[in-house]
């Protein structure tokens, strides 16, 4: 049952919490911190997991799944890499339980492992421990693996979609010959991450490279795709990280050459999770629920019947029949809605879940051989005759994708600012919105900005210009153009 949600403008925050659960998406599990998700987010983020899949595979990459368990000692090989991870992981020290004298289920001292194991935060170790097993020669690079799985970090403030103890997510780990091919690689994947945003969830993006402070740990260098959220917030939306040789020499990954020398194996890995669901509902939802792409909707057409009697139904369906086959036939996503609540009602319900396009049909609609269509994006009303539906409506849900996505990038670049002072820049932040402007390389002028804004770096883009242009704190000739936002 719809439950009243508050506006954006009043209570953003809440009103993303009841849009997720009163949309159906997820809900809170029984740990604090994770997150059961239902039937229609999860139909939500296979669409997504299959588009990527398909574009990943595209590329020569193929799958496999490695243990969801770690033993510690191999995080302890790549010290970086622990020290970014340590607060969030999960340790498992004992095996089994057991009944004491009460009869209460406790934790069977015996069972003390001699070794802790940690549970997947990310699966860099145990995949180069594997790693050193398969590669002897520069005959077996590359190698392009993926896995989809779960991990689990130990979060403190957690929210549904957006940061969880435990989500789901895609992680890719290649091996490679040379620098410039794991270079390529890095960029190649970030590519098509910028796409899967742009092209199938309709969030327009910027792409460039993370600082120092904000790489991902064990990196040499870390990019990234940012997006600006309803709230003028910024969202990391994935990230692809040039690993270089690090984790191969924590491992001792060493290869012989095509030159008989032994060299060290280079290195990538990417990752997208769980979190572009809370992309989609932050970046295209309004006060009456989601709004869907067509592209990874579950339900692209949902058709409403508007009857009284059940000889209405019977004509309806007979109506309907062939055009829903036909619809069907084309890969369109149809559902119809043969519940007994009252057409308002089924309205509602099917704002809030976000599915592209209403089709109402009722006795008069047959009478007049047409069909209602609402859009879901627009809230227009378009009546079309019964044979133009089949070739209007693809059309029609490539429009709404579109729409969708030219709506969001107007909304971004009408909040993206470049400012000259640092007065501008504070006050922008406060109200919220993305600001691109010069910075002078310095970490302490980065934490600084931190402490006094909470805004962080999101990325130096790939399209940035300091020449000219000063550090928007120290007044300093810019090293860097960087944009500056507040996020999730």
């Amino acid at each position: 049952m719809i439950k009243k949600i508050p506006k954006q403008k009043t209570n953003f925050s809440e009103w993303y919490t009841q849009i997720v659960k009163n949309a159906e998406l997820a809900d809170y599990g029984p740990v604090k911190g994770t997150m059961v998700i239902k039937p229609y987010g999860f139909q939500l983020w296979e669409n997504i997991k299959d588009s990527l899949d398909r574009m990943i595979k595209k590329t020569g990459h193929v799958n496999a799944y490695f243990p969801l368990f770690i033993p510690k000692s191999f995080l302890a090989k790549e010290a970086e890499h622990v020290e970014g991870f340590a607060k969030e992981c999960a340790i498992i020290t004992h095996t089994r339980l057991k009944n004491d004298q009460k009869n209460a289920i406790v934790v069977d001292p015996e069972s003390k492992l001699d070794e802790e194991i940690i549970v997947r935060p990310t699966s860099e170790t145990v995949i180069w421990s594997m790693y050193k097993k398969w590669i002897q020669s520069y005959r077996d690079l590359p190698i392009l693996i993926n896995q989809w799985a779960n991990v689990v970090r130990w979060e403190m403030r957690t929210r549904l979609f957006l940061r969880t103890s435990e989500f789901l997510w895609q992680e890719g780990h290649t091996a490679h010959e040379t620098e410039e091919e794991a270079q390529k690689e890095t960029l190649d994947i970030l590519e098509l991450y910028r796409q899967l945003a742009e092209d199938y969830l309709a969030i327009p993006v910027f792409t460039g490279m993370k600082t120092d402070s904000e790489k991902f740990a064990g990196a040499n260098k870390t990019y990234c795709i940012e997006a600006m959220m309803g709230d003028k917030r910024a969202l990391q939306a994935g990230t692809s990280h040039n690993l270089g040789q690090n984790f191969a020499k924590a491992f001792d990954v060493k290869f012989q050459t095509k030159n008989n020398n032994e060299e060290y194996v280079w290195a990538t890995s990417w990752g997208v999770s769980t979190r572009l669901v809370g992309a989609i509902i932050l970046t295209h939802g309004d006060d009456k629920g989601l709004r869907l792409p067509p592209k990874i909707a579950p339900i692209q057409i949902v058709i409403i019947p508007i009857l009284k009697s059940e000889d209405d139904k019977k004509k309806i369906k007979l109506y309907l029949e062939p055009m829903i086959k036909s619809l069907m036939s084309s890969d369109i996503r149809v559902h119809i809605d043969w519940t007994k609540n009252t057409p308002g009602f089924k309205f509602n319900e099917w704002e809030m879940k976000g599915v592209p396009i209403r089709m109402e049909v009722g006795p008069r609609d047959i009478e007049n051989d047409q069909v209602v269509i609402v859009r879901r994006d627009l809230g227009e009303k378009i009546f079309l005759s019964k044979k133009d539906t089949l070739t209007k409506v693809p059309n029609l849900l490539e429009e709404i994708q579109r729409n969708l996505f030219n709506q969001a990038k107007k909304f971004r670049d009408s909040n993206t600012f470049s400012v000259t002072s640092y007065k501008q820049f504070c006050s922008i932040i406060e109200t919220g919105g993305f600001v691109r402007c010069g910075w002078n390389g310095s970490p302490k002028t980065e934490l600084k900005i931190k402490e006094d804004t909470k805004a962080t770096i999101r990325c130096i883009p790939f399209d940035e210009n300091p020449i000219g242009k000063n550090c928007i704190l120290s007044g300093d000739p810019a090293k860097y153009e960087a944009i500056f936002a507040k996020a999730y």
